[in-house]
C-alpha cells in the first residue's frame, strides 16, 4: 500500500478538465459521466460552480465521507477543488484517497478470509484517478466562468474585484 501525501497528489489544469467535461458532454455514455468534481468550498460556495459538481463542504467531511466514497465508487476520474485549491481541496483529496485505501484494505482482508474469488473481484476494479484542480474555482472562473456549458450559477459581479 502506497502512502499518499500532499506532495504526491496529482494536479489537473482548468483547460484539461474543461476538455474532459466537454468530451463527456458531447459523447454521453449509457451510464452517467465517469468524471466527478467535488467542490469542498464552505461559506465561500457562492458566485458559481463547475457544472455537475458535487458540493461537499470541507467543514462537514467527517460526517459525509462515507457518502462521498459510495457516490464516487464508479467514477474513473475524481477532481477536488476549493476556492484556490491550496488547503481544503488538497486536504479533502488526500483524506478521500486514504479512506479509499483503508476501505480497499478491509475488503481485501475480508476476501482473504472468505474466498479467492472475492479477492479477484476486488483487484479487478479499475484504478481511479484523483486530482486537485490547479488554482481552484478562482482560476476556473477566470477562464470558464461565463461558459454556460461548463459553469452554472455564475455571477461575474462577485469576481470582478478578485477573490
Amino acid at each position: 500500500m502506497t502512502m499518499v501525501t500532499i506532495s504526491n497528489l496529482q494536479r489537473i489544469t482548468a483547460p484539461k478538465l474543461a476538455e474532459m467535461l466537454l468530451a463527456s458532454a458531447n459523447h454521453p455514455s449509457p451510464d452517467s459521466s465517469k468524471v466527478a468534481i467535488v467542490d469542498v468550498r464552505d461559506d465561500d460556495h457562492i458566485g458559481g460552480h463547475i457544472k455537475s459538481s458535487l458540493h461537499f463542504p470541507s467543514c462537514s467531511l467527517d460526517a459525509t465521507m462515507p457518502t462521498l466514497l459510495r457516490k464516487l465508487a464508479d467514477k474513473e476520474v475524481v477532481v477536488f477543488h476549493c476556492a484556490l485549491s491550496q488547503q481544503r481541496g488538497p486536504s479533502a483529496a488526500l483524506r478521500y484517497l486514504r479512506e479509499k485505501e483503508a476501505q480497499a484494505a478491509a475488503v481485501k482482508k475480508a476476501a482473504e478470509e472468505k474466498e479467492a474469488e472475492a479477492e479477484a473481484e476486488a483487484k479487478a476494479g479499475k484504478q481511479q484517478q484523483v486530482y486537485v484542480l490547479d488554482r481552484g474555482f478562482v482560476g476556473w472562473q477566470e477562464a470558464y466562468g461565463s461558459d454556460e456549458r461548463l459553469t452554472e450559477a455564475y455571477r461575474k459581479e462577485l469576481w470582478e474585484d478578485g477573490y
